[in-house]
């Protein structure tokens, strides 16, 4: 399929980048999550004034930006002229960086296979970070409790937007394999090459990192570093199930009322 248009669910734009639709995907019991109602993306410092205009035709109701306040003060969203989303942000982490921030700041592995060895690690802690289950929990909730669609974000929508998507169609039933399958468009929606750019730009800026075969692994997602987030919640919790109730307040009824919200019965 066409990287700019993969199932229809990926809008190409020009200074924002990994923006596409979450939806679509078949859930246990029957049915499909709708089109248009949960969007993922990287940050959108860089939009153009026609990528506002396509945002501003999706008619946002809310936003879940996941990015620490260094980011959004270093990059500072652009947003359309008339913006009526409520906007969402997180509170700094206790870990200072995202993963692959953290994995390019760590000075003893430079290489592309010891920063690929820190991201592994890194994503068997991401889903116990508190700043991130918060947002997590408060997502669901508005998602649950108000219709509209809704965008989660961090900076390359790879890493913290890819585990609080994971979770949401975790939640609704999407089987394993199409969770993965989301996870992995980072790699080839929209323009690849503008993305990785915009990403090493960005890293750069934070952490003085040069080293382009570090950032293309930075910038990239691999079906281990999701499997190793899926062990280590399993390994802590039990069971993905017993996760999302425990730690991101997904209890029976929580889940019902998402499923309603999000969930809907075709006659294809």
């Amino acid at each position: 399929m066409d990287g700019n248009d993969i199932g229809g669910r990926v809008i190409a734009l020009e200074g924002v980048h990994n923006f596409r639709d979450a939806g679509g995907y078949g859930v246990g019991g029957g049915g499909r999550i709708k089109r248009g109602q949960v969007w993922r993306s990287g940050q959108h410092h860089g939009a153009t004034d026609a990528d506002l205009e396509r945002i501003a035709a999706v008619e946002l109701d809310s936003v879940f930006d996941l990015r620490t306040s260094k980011e959004r003060g270093t990059h500072p969203c652009r947003r359309p002229q008339v913006f009526a989303a409520k906007v969402f942000f997180s509170s700094d982490p206790e870990l200072r960086h995202a993963p692959h921030i953290a994995a390019a700041q760590t000075t003893r592995q430079r290489t592309a296979a010891g920063t690929r060895e820190s991201l592994m690690r890194n994503y068997g802690k991401i889903c116990f970070r508190p700043e991130l289950q918060a947002m997590i929990r408060s997502w669901f909730d508005r998602l649950a409790e108000r219709p509209g669609p809704s965008l989660v974000n961090c900076m390359a929508g790879k890493d913290r937007t890819g585990i609080a998507v994971a979770m949401l169609h975790a939640g609704l039933g999407v089987h394993r394999d199409d969770i993965m399958a989301d996870y992995l468009l980072t790699n080839t929606a929209g323009d690849v090459e503008a993305r990785i750019a915009s990403g090493m730009e960005t890293i750069r800026a934070i952490t003085g990192q040069i080293d382009e075969d570090v950032l293309r692994v930075l910038m990239g997602v691999e079906a281990e570093y999701l499997d190793n987030a899926w062990t280590a919640v399993e390994e802590r919790h039990g069971s993905v199930n017993a996760y999302l109730e425990d730690a991101l307040g997904l209890d029976g009824a929580k889940r019902e009322r998402l499923r309603a919200a999000l969930v809907e019965f075709t006659s294809e």
